[in-house]
C-alpha cells in the first residue's frame, strides 16, 4: 500500500488522550485519523458533535422538577400575563 506521512502539531495532553481513545475503540491513531479524514472528504464537511453533560446541580434540579410534575405539584397558567403576575407576587 502506498502511503504518505502527515504531521500535525498538538499539545502533549491532547496527543495522549487521542492515543487512549484510539486504544479504547480498538484502532491505532493513524487508522482513526484516516477514517476521519476520508469521512470529511467524502461528505465535504467537518462535523463536530459536542455532547453536553449537565452538572450534578442541574441533574438534581431536573429530577426535582420531574418529580414535582409527576406529583402534580406545579403551577400552570392560562397566559403569559398570568405567569408574570405570579412571578411578581413571589
Amino acid at each position: 500500500m502506498n502511503t504518505a506521512i502527515l504531521n500535525i502539531k498538538t499539545d502533549p495532553e491532547t496527543k495522549e488522550r487521542l492515543k487512549e481513545f484510539a486504544s479504547q475503540v480498538g484502532l491505532p491513531v493513524s487508522a482513526l485519523m484516516n477514517a476521519q479524514i476520508k469521512q470529511m472528504l467524502r461528505d465535504r464537511k467537518v462535523a463536530f458533535d459536542i455532547t453536553l453533560k449537565p452538572t450534578p446541580a442541574l441533574e438534581n434540579a431536573m429530577r426535582k422538577a420531574e418529580a414535582d410534575l409527576a406529583a402534580g405539584d406545579v403551577d400552570t397558567f392560562e397566559s403569559k400575563q398570568d405567569a408574570l403576575e405570579h412571578l411578581r407576587s413571589l
